[in-house]
């Protein structure tokens, strides 16, 4: 049993990225052949863990894309403090129904970011709405679509499991 439930939640998120769940956003090895005229707003949100002695915000706050269309957005992240600092960024879609179609190529959510005392960095991230949105009727209603990170101290989880099994 406690097997099991140590497993559920890497099963629980394998679960949300394959299917979009809770507005998870897919994944893309490659971008659409297809745009369609029908555009929508994408809003662009971020956080860190109070724990995380980093700034982080999006460079752009919205743009307006094409379904079909890939767009480039970045991020803006500085560790202010006087040591290096591994962050793990996690991400969701508002409204959730519209996860299963916002779809990354390229994300620095997809691996941990060290950023050195006093670094700044810019992180891309590459997306497209997929065309099979439109065929949706439950998109009908979508017009903007946000996309939101939170940023958590990995250096800081390292080090609490070592003091625990200490």
């Amino acid at each position: 049993m406690l097997g099991l439930a140590y497993a559920s939640v890497p099963l629980y998120e394998i679960f949300c990225r394959v299917t979009g769940y809770g507005g998870t956003p897919m994944r893309a090895d490659a971008t659409p052949d297809q745009i369609f005229d029908r555009e929508v707003k994408v809003r662009f949100n971020a956080d860190t863990a109070s724990n995380l002695p980093w700034t982080f915000k999006p460079e752009q706050y919205s743009m307006d894309l094409k379904v079909g269309e890939n767009k480039l957005a970045f991020y803006r992240a500085e560790n202010r403090s006087d040591k290096p600092v591994t962050g793990m960024a996690v991400f969701n879609v508002t409204p959730p129904k519209a996860g299963a179609y916002f779809t990354k190529v390229e994300c620095f959510c997809f691996t941990e970011q060290t950023l050195q005392p006093g670094q700044k960095v810019d992180m891309p991230v590459s997306f497209f709405i997929d065309p099979a949105f439109m065929a949706d009727s439950n998109m009908q209603d979508v017009t903007s679509i946000t996309l939101s990170y939170t940023f958590y101290n990995q250096t800081q989880e390292a080090a609490d499991k070592t003091a625990a099994v200490q």
